[in-house]
């Protein structure tokens, strides 16, 4: 069975004749005849009635009739809709972003990517960067932006920007009136930390483990699964963190928070927009990692985005 042979039993049971079938697909009555024959046989019954008042479709015929009247329509759609698709007319790009990179630096790039392309309607997912790695792979999403690069072969990792993290603490914390601290003090504090898997977090770790202080010896009040989240813990006098510094500027500068500095320990880290390799993106996702890589590439977010 083909879409053709569909068309042509459809144009002679809404006409009940083989010679109007013939003139309304184009071809000849004898191939109408062979594409009537071959369903017929495909489906081992007879969908026609040869009678004196035309061709009739039986019972079975009917119930082809009204399916193939369904599939012919929907598939009269496929090249309008591809259409749309490449022109990015009318497309629904699915990305995905962790914390930071959610929160701030995909949002921030909306309001170009619809002004140039209005018809893109954008799903944003969100969780920790290997959750937003799983996301893509499993095809969920086209592309994601993560707060680190990760080992995983099947996908591709291009610099977006750079970030600072910045321990944070809250107001009238006994750190705030010092200049700085050193990075012993830090070992007798309670932490608020992301979850495993965040790209915060790891960043973190890795920044203590090459001034030479073992993440594991923190003192850990708790594990939060949002950035909002932390903010609102250290606030709260639970614990002091590190967080991107483009997360906290309304915080710092409203006297909520206060920055602390630490010696020794200073933490950058690079976001990435993943893809996966070898897979074409959608016109729709290529515009955008455009967008964001107009407004990233080779910056720093530190102070803003």
């Amino acid at each position: 069975m083909n879409l053709k042979q569909l068309e042509v039993f459809i144009k002679v049971a809404e006409s009940g004749s083989f010679s109007k079938g013939a003139e309304a697909t184009f071809i000849t009555q004898s191939t109408v005849s062979q594409h009537i024959s071959a369903l017929e046989s495909e489906f081992g019954m007879k969908l026609l009635d040869r009678t004196g008042k035309g061709a009739l479709p039986t019972e079975g015929g009917k119930i082809l009739l009204e399916r193939a009247r369904k599939l012919v329509e929907y598939a009269k759609e496929i090249p309008v809709a591809l259409a749309r698709f490449k022109g990015i007319e009318e497309a629904e790009l699915n990305i995905a972003g962790s914390s930071i990179p959610g929160e701030y630096m995909i949002p921030a790039a909306l309001p170009l990517l619809i002004s140039r392309f209005p018809g893109v309607t954008i799903v944003l997912l969100q969780g920790d960067s290997r959750d937003v790695l799983r996301k893509l792979m499993t095809e969920e999403v086209e592309f994601g932006v993560v707060g680190g690069r990760f080992e995983e072969e099947s996908l591709d990792f291009t610099p977006l920007a750079k970030d600072e993290l910045v321990l944070i603490a809250p107001a009238g914390h006994r750190w705030a009136k010092k200049s700085r601290i050193t990075k012993e003090e830090l070992l007798a504090e309670p932490f608020v930390l992301r979850e495993t898997g965040s790209g915060t977090g790891r960043a973190t770790a890795k920044a203590l483990r090459e001034a030479g202080l073992d993440p594991a010896k923190l003192k850990v009040a708790v594990h939060l699964g949002s950035n909002e989240a932390v903010k609102r813990a250290v606030m709260a006098g639970i614990g002091v963190s590190y967080v991107s510094a483009v997360s906290v500027q309304r915080e710092l500068e409203q006297g909520a928070l206060v920055q602390v500095r630490v010696t020794e320990v200073e933490i950058k880290r690079d976001f990435f927009l993943a893809t996966r390799k070898g897979r074409e993106l959608s016109p729709a996702a290529i515009a955008f990692k455009e967008i964001m890589m107009q407004m990233y590439a080779k910056a720093s977010i530190e102070g803003g985005a």
